[in-house]
This record gives structure tokens, C-alpha cells and sequence, in this order.
């Protein structure tokens, strides 16, 4: 089994390489530059702006705090998103694709407007508790920036209002020392980044790659006008014909479409991600990682958190209402595959943005601790029965955002080595 380390906060063989080359050469080159250096002011003061130069662009590597392989070694950095002035998108049609048809005159009489106050007020509490329990767990946590959502904004394409920094899993993949910023399908997420660039810069700066993927224009051609979505059954029907919302107009994906295992990253075609922004992230990870396409039997795919959650080396929670239609490749690649309890959260709960499979949205803080809801004892159940530590957090009022613990979260460092942990 191959085993690469983060060398130096790197990520893949050829870059570890690269840079212990470019070490020995500089190390060289300055002897010999010291041993031939004029005594001039001038020259000593080339010098030392060429060392402020190299402190600048190339930052010493083991201060990169980013590095994380999948989704189970020890977590020791996080970010947690916000709750705070997250607004209703307005009701377009990649919105109406995306959410059941019970909620659709919630979205028409609040579009564009703050989800109901007291709702927000106690999803806030929830999840500065969740912070506080994994501080108390060991881990770093990071915040993205408060913004103002109700701002409109307008391209040549569209207008629209902003939604929210609550799921960086939405918008933010680290893949090796790699932060990558996703070009979302939703137009009120369009400057969602914005929330988080502090962060970024910041990791950045420390020695962090960072990649933003294609922005998308949104213009009315990445979306189906004419969506046909009425009931279940039709967005069932289509789903099964490989027909969404998004077309192949430009690149799109959300970034909590991809789930990581090492060297293999897998990924849904889903109603916010499209083929081509799939293959943009195949050719963009290649050749370290393979990016697999993977689907389900899901009227509404969006997310494959909440369908199909890594939790482990060859480890998988496989959502039993959307069965994955690949699944025999994993049990022939010796996986274990579990099949979460059926969700206890109640009927009239509001999931404005999700359904009840929020219950296996779960974090993993290593191989043997997972962040779940303190409500759904049935799976606290299965994970102890797997030798897996639950720590309790209640956040049902966070899931009607959209999210679960998964989803309110991206992994920034996790302890651990680049594997290969599917053949």
C-alpha cells in the first residue's frame, strides 16, 4: 500500500520531491553567493530584500495548517459556518428543483427575506455548542466572516440576494494541502466565498495551495427553464433519466458532492453538479487522485453526505431509501457497508433545505469518535456497535438550514497519510 506523508504541509510525492530540490538548490546557491558577495551597501541591500522577497512567496511549508486526505483521520482544524442573517433564497427555478413541493409557499412569501427569527435564534445557540464540544474534543475551530445576506446584487446575467455562510461544506474541499473553491450552481450563493476568503488567505499565506475553480456566469442557459417537477415520482423519473436542473453550459458543483478515501475522491451528478464541472475536477486532480462517478436511486440529488457518508477506511453509511447503484463495487473492494436506522426526527420538523437523512450527516472526529444528533438513539446505537464513541450534539434547529454536522463543516487538517483504500 502506497503511503505518501505531508511532507512539509505537501501532498503528493512529486511536490515533496520538488520541494527538497528546490531547498538543496537554494542552500547552494547562497554559499556561493555568500562566498562571492561584494562588500557594496547596494549589493547587501539586494540581499536582503531578496530574502524578504522569499519569506513572502514561499512561506516555510510546515507552518501550512492544511492537509487532510478523507474523512476520518484525527480531526485537529475545522471550519464551522454561521447561522447569523442567513436569508431564504429567492424562489428560481434551480431553487424549486432543489427543495419538495410542501415548502414551496415558504419559498414564495419569504423569498429573498430572513428565515423566521426565532428559528435562527436557537440554530445559533446549536451550533456555538457544537464549536464548544469540539474545542473541548481537541480541535481547532474556525469561523468564515459575518455578512450582510440582504445585499442585491446584479450581473450582466442576473440579479439576486444572498443566502448564507452555514455550510463550508457547500462551498470548500481540501484535497491534500489543497484548498479548492467551488463553482455553486445556486445564483444567491454567489459570492458565498466571500465569507471565508480571510480564512483563506490566511492558510494561504502559511503555505496552503488554493485553487477557485471556474465561476460560473449563471446566466439562464446553466438551467433547465422548462424543469418538469410536479411530484416525487417526476423528479424520480428524471433523475433516473440522468435529466436536472443544471445542464452542461458551463462547469458547476458544489463541493459537498465530492466525498473523499485517500486517493479516490467520489462524486453524484446531482441537481447542483453537472458532468462538466466533474471533469474539471478529474483533470484538475489528476493524476494523485481518481474521481469516481457514482450514483443513486434519488428523486432529489443534492449532497452526497446525506446519502453516502465515508465514515471509515473501507467504511461507508449507504443511505437504504437511496440505494447506490455502484455499491457492489465497493463490497467486492471488501468495503463494509451500513445501512443507517430510519431517522427519529418528527414529521412536522421544518427541513426547509434537506430531508430527515440529515441523522447520518455525521462528523468524524477520528476512526473512533463521531459527532451525532443527540436525538437520533437508534444510530448512536449502530456506531457504538461499531466500537465508535458518539459525542452528542443537539442541532435541529441548525438542519433546517440544510445540514447536518457534515455539512456545517469543513475539515481543514486531519492528522493522517495519503492511502489508497479502493482498488
Amino acid at each position: 500500500m502506497l503511503r505518501v506523508r505531508c511532507l512539509r504541509g505537501g501532498s503528493r510525492g512529486a511536490e515533496a520531491a520538488h520541494l527538497i530540490g528546490t531547498m538543496l538548490g537554494r542552500a547552494v546557491t547562497g554559499w556561493i553567493h555568500r562566498a562571492f558577495q561584494s562588500t557594496s551597501s547596494s549589493a547587501a541591500a539586494v540581499q536582503s530584500q531578496a530574502l524578504v522577497e522569499d519569506t513572502v512567496t514561499e512561506p516555510l511549508a510546515q507552518e501550512c495548517p492544511v492537509c487532510a486526505f478523507n474523512e476520518w483521520d484525527p480531526l485537529e482544524e475545522v471550519i464551522v459556518g454561521r447561522a447569523e442573517n442567513a436569508h431564504v433564497p429567492p424562489f428560481t427555478v434551480e431553487v424549486k428543483a432543489n427543495t419538495y413541493e410542501k415548502y414551496w409557499p415558504f419559498y414564495q412569501r419569504f423569498g429573498g427575506q430572513v428565515f423566521p427569527e426565532d428559528h435562527l435564534k436557537k440554530a445559533i445557540v446549536e451550533i456555538e455548542e457544537m464549536c464548544n464540544i469540539l474545542r473541548l474534543e481537541g480541535v481547532n475551530v474556525r469561523r468564515p466572516e459575518p455578512i450582510d445576506w440582504s445585499f442585491k446584487y446584479s450581473t450582466p446575467d442576473f440579479t439576486s440576494t444572498g443566502m448564507y455562510a452555514a455550510m463550508p461544506r457547500d462551498i470548500l474541499l481540501v484535497v491534500g494541502n489543497e484548498i479548492i473553491e467551488a463553482p455553486m450552481a445556486w445564483r444567491s450563493r454567489f459570492f458565498e466565498y466571500r465569507a471565508y476568503r480571510p480564512l483563506i488567505k490566511e492558510y494561504f499565506r502559511k503555505g496552503a495551495k488554493w485553487t477557485t475553480a471556474p465561476k460560473p456566469t449563471m446566466a439562464d442557459d446553466l438551467y433547465d427553464q422548462d424543469y418538469p417537477i410536479r411530484t416525487v415520482e417526476d423528479r424520480q423519473k428524471l433523475a433516473t433519466q440522468g435529466r436536472f436542473v443544471t445542464t452542461e453550459h458551463e462547469p458547476c458543483f458544489d463541493a459537498a458532492d465530492f466525498i473523499r478515501a485517500g486517493r479516490d475522491i467520489f462524486v453524484q451528478r446531482s441537481q447542483v453538479t453537472n458532468f462538466m464541472g466533474i471533469e474539471w475536477m478529474r483533470r484538475h486532480l489528476a493524476p494523485d487522485y481518481k474521481v469516481h462517478i457514482i450514483s443513486f436511486e434519488d428523486p432529489n440529488p443534492m449532497h452526497i453526505d446525506g446519502t453516502f457518508n465515508i465514515i471509515g477506511p473501507g467504511l461507508v453509511l449507504s443511505n437504504p431509501d437511496r440505494p447506490c447503484r455502484q455499491i457492489e463495487m465497493f463490497i467486492k473492494a471488501g468495503w463494509t457497508v451500513m445501512k443507517p436506522p430510519t431517522p427519529l426526527i418528527p414529521d412536522d420538523h421544518p427541513l426547509w433545505l434537506a430531508s430527515k437523512w440529515l441523522s447520518m450527516n455525521v462528523l468524524m472526529l477520528d476512526e473512533k469518535r463521531v459527532m451525532v444528533d443527540a436525538n437520533e438513539f437508534s444510530i448512536q446505537k449502530m456506531f457504538e456497535s461499531l466500537g465508535i464513541k458518539p459525542i452528542k450534539v443537539s442541532i435541529r434547529h441548525a438542519n433546517s438550514l440544510g445540514g447536518g454536522f457534515h455539512c456545517w463543516t469543513t475539515d481543514v487538517r486531519r492528522r493522517g497519510t495519503l492511502q489508497s483504500y479502493f482498488h
